[in-house]
């Protein structure tokens, strides 16, 4: 039990993802794109990336959690990597984004959870940073944490997170298979109007590109018409979100991109640009009320920035030319497309705060719609 006697769920994703019990968008036969996914179709396809979940859920109240993802498993403040960020709508809080974009680079896990929960995902990294063996002398940590607001079905105010909650779910992070759903920071989210939540998705480059992976990690809590693989299921459905009311369109959606590519800031930003292209495939429509912020970073070891400047490869030398970068921005686009879907049809009903209950996209539904 947690201090505050959550049910408290720590999920280190260490099976198979059907042994979670969800499905994903190609048990209903639906592939999107023209790109081959990696392995297991996964941010974690990208290797040395993992993610790990906290999900707190209680009584009819608490539906909240925290998702972090680390980038590779040194120390990730003395070896920084290239990053960048794009800010589709702006309508959110996306801490250390300024640092990002003014220094190009990214040296501290990423943590996405709720709205109000912002300052404990900070205080958990610092607490992780700054333990860390080699970082004693270490003054200044650019905190990179990310949010969506779930005080739909969670009790926000009440602010249940804490920083042993992000704590945990950065240093349980593990490979492999990424639950989805109701989980983490996706465990109180609404997207189209259906249950959201954390959804992933991955392409691998032919070796003819580069033998390259991108892989995509989803806290989905938007709206729009929602649309799969061009179909308007959202209008079949009867669910969208001009049919009641305007602001029910509004929300956010945290997106990651990694990829081993080795790619600069500037080509990094490129990249997180086309994943809100991706978002729009879905029917996203970026709206006044919706914080749409995308995160890309390389993983690549020869680009990275350590933080010793005698360790430095001055100048960096191997990044990608800009002629072999659209590859990459198809497979961003593809690869957030398939996320969002994924995190609506991994996600189950669910009721929480204030009477409130959020239906899952009907499965039975949508697999008559993909026959037809």
């Amino acid at each position: 039990m947690t201090p505050r006697g959550a049910l408290f769920f720590l999920t280190c994703m260490m099976m198979a993802t059907h042994t979670w019990g969800q499905e994903r968008a190609r048990d209903y036969g639906i592939s999107l794109g023209v790109m081959d996914p990696g392995e297991l179709n996964a941010i974690t396809d990208v290797q040395g990336v993992k993610v790990g979940h906290v999900t707190l859920i209680e009584d009819d109240r608490i539906r909240t959690g925290v998702t972090a993802i680390l980038p590779h498993s040194d120390n990730i403040f003395q070896y920084k990597i290239p990053a960048a960020v794009y800010v589709g709508n702006g309508f959110g809080k996306l801490v250390g984004s300024s640092q990002i974009q003014e220094l190009g680079n990214l040296e501290s896990p990423i943590v996405l959870t709720n709205t109000l929960s912002v300052a404990a995902g900070i205080e958990g990294v610092l607490d992780y940073i700054l333990a860390m063996k080699g970082n004693e002398g270490v003054r200044s940590v650019n905190a990179v944490v990310g949010e969506t607001n779930d005080g739909y079905l969670n009790d926000i105010r009440a602010r249940h997170i804490d920083r042993t909650h992000v704590l945990t779910a950065i240093e349980n992070v593990s490979e492999g298979p990424v639950e989805e759903g109701n989980v983490g920071a996706g465990t109180g989210t609404v997207c189209f109007g259906f249950k959201g939540g954390i959804g992933t998705a991955s392409r691998r480059l032919p070796a003819s590109l580069g033998n390259y992976t991108v892989g995509v990690l989803v806290q989905t809590n938007f709206g729009g018409v929602l649309q799969i693989g061009g179909v308007p299921v959202g209008e079949l459905l009867d669910q969208y979100s001009f049919k009641n009311q305007l602001e029910s369109a509004d929300g956010s959606c945290m997106v990651v991109v990694a990829t081993d590519a080795p790619l600069d800031h500037r080509n990094l930003e490129r990249v997180a640009k086309r994943a809100m292209m991706g978002l729009a495939r879905t029917g996203g429509i970026a709206s006044n009320g919706s914080g749409d912020y995308v995160i890309a970073f390389s993983t690549a070891e020869e680009v990275r920035v350590p933080f010793d400047k005698s360790k430095a490869n001055v100048p960096i030398t191997g990044f990608l030319h800009n002629d072999d970068v659209s590859a990459l921005f198809l497979a961003t686009i593809e690869a957030t497309e398939e996320a969002i879907i994924n995190s609506l049809i991994a996600a189950d009903d669910m009721s929480g705060s204030d009477g409130h209950t959020v239906k899952a996209l009907p499965k039975e539904k949508l697999r008559e719609i993909f026959k037809e």
